[in-house]
């Protein structure tokens, strides 16, 4: 008997989703559990895995291709089966039941006959199949003419990432990689093509593009925002991050952006409407603080969430934050990794930035946008002196947020920054 595979929605926004690399090929045995080929999401790169034992057959979708949630894209079958005529039917988008996936994977679902899969349009195959690299990778791999084999992968296990490509001296040579301390923070870009000396040049969409642009449209549109901003004296919190770190020594370091997670959590404690959906016919106080962090990845912006932070320590966040990191930019979260936020954080102070707006992450009700820390002179005291100072900016949904709630919360978190002793209370 068949069994056809079907994507299948792996995150909550998914619609479709990306073949980037068959692990089995037409005519190779399977065995259930085994991964057929890693789907990029809009989202992640998840792996789509065989729900049966037999030989795969009519793989439809070719590497690279962009195939629609409920799709066909290959059917398994038992050693010696002939495959049907009949047109196979499409799957759900979501699994029976709860329709939420709980296991991360690509489902089949086994058919009552031999079924036949209608080809989708042959889109061109991607170099260097059998190597570990990133989507981005592989597109400027192809676009470059590099052989992904001779490049040295500085990503997790080895993954070809963008950097690596951009450090590539000469079509097809073997580069090596720096240190992984070395290794600059990715930029949130996608590189653009090479000159052809055309007007234009047109760059399909990646899944989290698209997911974004999606995003935004449901976001700055239809919800009323407004913005509060405030100067936050980083002194203290300077000092205390030199002592903690200092006394971690090799378990870690604690980051800026570690404090400021830890401190919006618990000034929400504090501030309870601040922590809230909108949900169109009421809105939802949560008790509970679960902390979006904004991360920058190759061709987008995803937000990992620290869950219950404001019960974490310090240090416990700074590891967790630098795990969700790493996971996001190697494309390995899994969903629960980042549903669920109450509020976010989106930081650009490492790059310079002195003061931002940021866009609320719907259904959450707020945002904190955090600028850079820098010495500005100021009046402490009547004595005019250089302190570290840091602006933070606070969008509002104010359809749940007034404007005095919000002044309130961000002038608690601006005490509990400058002086870091307040967390304890």
């Amino acid at each position: 008997m068949a069994t056809n595979v079907y994507m299948e929605a792996l995150s909550p926004t998914m619609e479709e989703g990306r073949v980037v690399k068959w692990h089995k090929r037409d005519g190779d045995p399977v065995k259930a559990g085994e991964t057929l080929a890693e789907v990029e999401t809009d989202k992640a790169v998840m792996d789509l895995v065989a729900r049966a034992d037999g030989v795969l057959r009519q793989v439809a979708a070719p590497e690279g291709q962009t195939v629609a949630v409920g799709s066909v894209v290959a059917v398994i079958v038992s050693p010696g089966e002939a495959v049907g005529a009949a047109p196979a039917a499409a799957a759900p988008a979501t699994p029976s039941g709860s329709g939420k996936r709980e296991t991360g994977n690509v489902a089949t679902v086994t058919a009552p006959a031999p079924v036949a899969v209608t080809p989708l349009p042959v889109a061109a195959a991607a170099d260097a199949t059998r190597v570990k690299a990133s989507p981005l990778a592989r597109r400027m791999a192809k676009e470059a003419g590099v052989d992904l084999k001779l490049v040295t992968g500085s990503g997790p296990g080895g993954r070809v990432v963008k950097k690596d490509l951009e450090r590539t001296p000469e079509r097809g040579q073997p580069v090596a990689s720096p240190p992984a301390a070395a290794l600059p923070s990715p930029v949130s870009r996608v590189a653009p093509p090479e000159p052809t000396g055309a007007a234009y040049a047109d760059v399909p969409l990646t899944q989290i593009r698209k997911t974004i642009a999606k995003r935004l449209a449901t976001s700055l549109g239809p919800i009323p925002h407004f913005f509060l901003t405030t100067e936050v004296d980083m002194e203290r919190a300077s000092e205390a991050r030199d002592a903690l770190n200092k006394q971690l020594g090799d378990q870690g370091k604690v980051s800026f952006n570690d404090i400021i997670i830890k401190a919006t959590a618990h000034a929400l404690t504090k501030h309870p409407a601040c922590n809230a959906w909108f949900q169109e016919d009421h809105i939802r106080y949560w008790r509970e603080v679960h902390i979006g962090m904004a991360v920058a990845v190759e061709d987008g912006l995803i937000t990992p969430v620290i869950r219950n932070a404001e019960l974490k320590p310090l240090a416990d966040i700074g590891r967790e934050a630098k795990d969700l990191a790493e996971k996001a930019r190697s494309r390995r979260l899994q969903p629960n990794d980042y549903t669920g936020s109450t509020f976010s954080v989106s930081n650009l102070g490492m790059f310079d930035i002195d003061q931002f707006t940021a866009v609320i992450n719907p259904p959450e009700a707020g945002i904190i946008a955090v600028g850079s820390i820098v010495q500005k002179p100021v009046v402490v005291d009547g004595q005019l002196t250089a302190r570290r100072r840091m602006r933070i900016t606070m969008s509002c949904d104010h359809r749940v947020i007034d404007g005095a709630t919000g002044a309130a919360f961000l002038r608690t978190l601006k005490q509990m920054l400058e002086n870091p002793l307040a967390m304890l209370f």
